[in-house]
C-alpha cells in the first residue's frame, strides 16, 4: 500500500465514507488534465468543485454522480482554450 492510499484511507475513515467512492486514479486523471488543459492551479480547484457537484448531486439521488462529475469536468478540460491574460492580472497564490 502507498502514502497516498493509506492517506486516502484515513481520509476516508476520518470522515466515515465508503472507500468504494473515492476513485484515486479518477480524480488524480481529473487533475492532471485540468493542470494541463487550463492551468497548475486549475488541478485542485477542478477537483474540488467536481467533489462538491458530485456530493450534492449524491444528496439529490442521481445514479453515478461521481463518475459522471468527473467525466464532464475532465471533457471540459480537455476542450478547454486558454485566452491571453489580461495585462496586470495573475492567479491568486500562483
Amino acid at each position: 500500500m502507498t502514502n497516498l492510499e493509506r492517506w486516502v484511507d484515513a481520509l476516508v475513515d476520518e470522515y466515515d465514507l465508503d472507500p468504494e467512492v473515492v476513485d484515486i486514479g479518477a480524480v488524480l486523471d481529473l487533475a492532471r488534465d485540468a493542470a494541463h488543459g487550463v492551468e497548475r492551479p486549475a488541478a485542485p480547484l477542478t477537483t474540488f468543485i467536481a467533489g462538491y457537484v458530485a456530493g450534492m448531486a449524491a444528496g439529490e439521488g442521481a445514479d453515478h454522480p461521481i463518475e459522471d462529475v468527473l467525466a464532464r469536468a475532465t471533457e471540459l478540460a480537455l476542450a478547454w482554450t486558454a485566452e491571453p491574460e489580461l495585462p496586470g492580472t495573475e492567479t491568486p497564490g500562483a
